[in-house]
């Protein structure tokens, strides 16, 4: 049923206009909007202009960071100072090195590690297959828990048995029952005894059993001997691996190779015509091949008393003063042994350092960069020495300075390194 207000239009055209005009006044606006609602849209539109300006301003200041290229300040060879008696060359080493394996010859289930990951001591680094090693211990435990339920029946029954002996040694000192009885419960309650301590056995033996069958899960998990870094991958998860060769090339030997950077060291082959000339603490400087411009300090830990007989040389263990990423296994180095000071060494020179000539502000500042920041600093410039530049006073050796800073560049001012 449709309901609804009938109009009767009249015939005249004025009472026609007359009545659209009523026609269109009662008509419903479905576009128009309170001034409520207009209001909460400009407020909303003007909160999105807000975040929007404040996003482009965090953009451009995040872009305005400058990118700059910092080189290390090096100390220059003082002049009167200790000098290389003798130069060297020879690889980085690492005392303290390991290609981890397993125990236990077993199928390779996860690896966890990658090439140039840090690990910390017993830090799992694999796991093997250990679904033969949980049997093994879940029979181990049931083994043990059936022989302590079969003590406490044995130690019910020595019980009653001690009960009986006592009754028969009591009936028997009456002269109620022949010996024999009495022979009887004796042999049972000493059989019992013997039962027992038997069984106590038992239960020692399974515990041990448990014990084993732990050990030989937990062979399955393979743990980091010492805190380093991974230099090398070897295994893959559904590998064979074996604690010894196997042979084939099928079985591997061991899941990866770990470093104790804090062992690396530095070893030399000497001239044994020269060997004369080291001692042991004697200062060093080394420079990587890698790091031409980098000297580390040095000095002598070890002189192998053994020669080479082929090359004729010694071998000499260097330490390394200066920890640093840079520093890894297998570089080339060369080591200049240095000899002792003259008495009197120049003290203003001593001092002095070495910088990329561009680094060096015509009006003798420099913009040291430290912890994301640079700080402009003024120095006592010197002469040039090639591409470089000495600073006398103001810089010490191995503080960063930015090369070639750009003229924008202001005191405090936040930088990103440049990438090599």
């Amino acid at each position: 049923m449709v309901c609804g207000t009938l109009i009767e239009l009249p015939a005249n055209p004025q009472s026609a206009m007359e009545t659209s005009e009523l026609l269109r006044e009662l008509r419903i606006d479905r576009d128009g909007r309170s001034p409520r609602t207009r209001r909460r849209w400009l407020l909303l539109a003007a909160v999105a202009l807000v975040a929007l300006a404040a996003a482009g301003w965090l953009a451009w200041t995040r872009l305005a960071v400058p990118t700059v290229r910092t080189v290390a300040a090096r100390a220059a060879t003082p002049a009167g100072g200790a000098g290389s008696v003798l130069d060297a060359s020879g690889y980085v080493t690492a005392r303290r090195q390991a290609t981890v394996s397993a125990k236990v010859t077993g199928k390779v289930t996860e690896v966890l590690i990658e090439e140039g990951m840090r690990v910390q001591e017993g830090a799992v680094l694999a796991r093997l297959d250990d679904t033969e090693a949980r049997a093994q211990l879940a029979l181990a435990r049931a083994q043990l828990a059936a022989a302590r339920a079969q003590d406490g029946e044995i130690r019910a029954q020595l019980q009653q048995a001690e009960r009986d002996h006592a009754r028969a040694q009591e009936l028997f000192n009456r002269q109620l029952v022949p010996e024999q009885s009495m022979d009887a419960a004796r042999a049972q309650r000493d059989t019992l005894r013997a039962k027992l301590a038997a069984n106590q056995e038992q239960i020692r033996v399974a515990a041990e059993s448990v014990t084993v069958a732990q050990v030989q899960l937990d062979n399955t998990v393979i743990r980091a001997p010492f805190s380093g870094i991974v230099i090398a991958k070897a295994a893959q998860p559904g590998e064979m691996i074996s604690p010894i060769s196997a042979g084939g090339g099928f079985t591997r030997t061991g899941i990866g190779t770990i470093v104790d950077m804090d062992s690396l060291e530095i070893q030399v082959d000497v001239n044994e015509a020269f060997i004369n000339r080291v001692t042991a603490g004697q200062p060093v400087d080394a420079t990587l091949n890698a790091y031409p411009d980098w000297k580390i300090p040095g000095s002598v830990i070890a002189i192998i008393p053994t020669a080479d007989r082929s090359k004729a040389t010694v071998k000499v263990r260097i330490a390394i003063r200066s920890k640093d990423p840079r520093i890894v296994p297998d570089m080339g180095v060369r080591v200049g042994f240095l000899g002792a000071p003259s008495a009197a060494p120049a003290p203003a020179v001593a001092s002095r350092v070495l910088v990329p000539a561009d680094a060096v502000r015509s009006e003798g500042t420099v913009f040291v960069y430290a912890g994301g920041k640079v700080e402009r600093r003024s120095v006592t410039p010197g002469q040039s020495v090639g591409p470089e530049r000495e600073v006398l006073k103001g810089l010490r050796a191995g503080e960063r300075v930015v090369v070639a800073p750009p003229p924008s560049l202001k005191d405090g001012a936040s930088v990103r390194i440049a990438e090599k």
